[in-house]
């Protein structure tokens, strides 16, 4: 089976709902407008689904110029013109400095009532670089792009009395032909014109738990994965993984059903 890709999304504001691609533009940080919006707390540190199970349920869309927030249980979604310009608000992200254009009380208040937490609406504004590798993003975690096998997740599954949904992941790419956990073993991922060099594999968290549709949270997969993939990471601590991260190399447009070619890390005696 030849490899290619099976799902491309996007996530605008970060921590919330993915939206499926049909193609996607590369830029140096990743899928164009990814994590361009963040929520925070007063004191400016940001929010996720981490503290807050509840934003599972928001489902943004977003054109550059008009953010459009739903939720599964709000009865009048939020649209918003996009501020570039404007109050700048000094921002935390894991407890690293950065900066983000307030988008208003209105943003905020909507917001705030639905998730029952005083919070504020930012827009990335300038650069940050990745935490390896030279890339840069916006209010990612680290990297700009996560990769995952469609198999791999076919083989989690397979161990669970309940099997999860790919959102549970939250894959930028979903590559199917790799084989179970074949994401591992790629150094350079090509489709058409761009290339993606993997970096490391991603250390999961909680939010791996929330169901996305209901915001509920449970043990699983997260308990699961913790009995097979496990491994130590660079900074010394130990991390259930699944799926790689990557910076692009080069630049282009990536549509679902594209051919993938790889190359394969170099094995070590």
């Amino acid at each position: 089976m030849r490899a290619a890709v099976r799902q491309l999304n996007v996530y605008p504001l970060k921590s919330a709902g993915g939206i499926r691609l049909e193609s996607g533009e590369v830029t140096p940080g990743g899928f164009r407008y990814d994590r361009e919006f963040m929520l925070i707390r007063p004191d400016g540190a940001h929010l996720s689904q981490r503290e807050l199970a509840r934003m599972a349920l928001l489902r943004p869309s977003y054109d550059g110029r008009t953010l459009l927030v739903d939720a599964l249980d709000a009865v009048t979604p939020l649209v918003h013109e996009v501020r570039t310009g404007g109050a700048v608000r000094d921002v935390t992200l894991f407890g690293r400095p950065y900066q983000g254009v307030d988008q208003g009380d209105d943003a905020a208040d909507w917001f705030s009532a639905l998730l029952d937490a005083d919070c504020r609406l930012v827009r990335f504004t300038g650069r940050r670089d990745t935490r390896l590798g030279g890339g840069t993003v916006a209010y990612a975690d680290g990297y700009p792009f996560l990769v995952i096998s469609a198999e791999s997740l076919e083989d989690l599954n397979s161990r669970l009395e309940h099997p999860v949904p790919m959102n549970r992941l939250r894959p930028s790419i979903v590559v199917e032909g790799l084989g179970p956990y074949g994401e591992d073993s790629v150094d350079l991922l090509r489709i058409g014109d761009v290339e993606i060099e993997f970096v490391q594999p991603c250390g999961r968290c909680v939010i791996t738990t929330t169901d996305q549709n209901s915001g509920v949270r449970g043990h699983e997969p997260l308990r699961t994965l913790a009995t097979y993939r496990t491994r130590r990471m660079d900074d010394g601590r130990r991390a259930v993984i699944f799926g790689q991260y990557g910076i692009p190399r080069t630049l282009g447009t990536i549509r679902a059903g594209d051919a993938v070619c790889v190359s394969a890390r170099p094995s070590h005696p």
